[in-house]
């Protein structure tokens, strides 16, 4: 379901949209949904919708981050698992969610929010945070590793395109 990969199609491009549209101001998850909507089955307002609610690990719960949640949708489109009695897609499907939080986990030390942002235990503990978005601003970009997370993701998906791409 995945559209034929534009010609300059690159690891290091993909990876800068995913950080350039998280400083734009977009979640985690449709940051890196909108690094591929170009080849991607569906338009720019669907990705953006759909990824609203997966920002800050999960409607700010810091579960699983953005960033993994957007690997997983994707890999729906590469490896589609629409049929419920097609065993084989869905385990095509799940060993390729499975390897993209592999290779995240590796570079990112964990698929989880709270630990990527480093929250100390006290804040694991917390219940729910408030969910109005942290403001945006110079040291809101500097403290985290979101921007960078972004990019890591988008870059390990396309990655995997690319080693797919060749093998046509």
């Amino acid at each position: 379901m995945i559209k034929t990969l534009p010609d300059n199609f690159s690891v290091e491009e993909r990876a800068a949209r995913g950080r350039d549209f998280f400083l734009d101001g977009f979640n985690c998850c449709q940051s890196v949904l909108l690094a591929f909507e170009d080849i991607l089955p569906v338009d720019a307002l669907t990705l953006k919708t759909l990824g609203s609610g997966f920002g800050g690990g999960v409607g700010r719960l810091r579960e699983v981050c953005g960033c993994m949640s957007a690997m997983a949708v994707i890999a729906g489109f590469i490896a589609p698992a629409d049929d419920p009695s097609n065993v084989e897609a869905r385990t095509e499907n799940y060993a390729l969610v499975q390897s993209f939080a592999s290779a995240y986990k590796e570079k990112m030390g964990s698929i989880v929010c709270r630990d990527i942002l480093g929250l100390k235990a006290e804040a694991k503990k917390k219940e729910i945070e408030s969910p109005r978005p942290s403001e945006r601003s110079a040291e809101y970009y500097k403290s985290r590793p979101c921007a960078y997370s972004c990019e890591t993701a988008a870059a390990i998906v396309a990655e995997y395109l690319l080693n797919i791409d060749k093998q046509k």
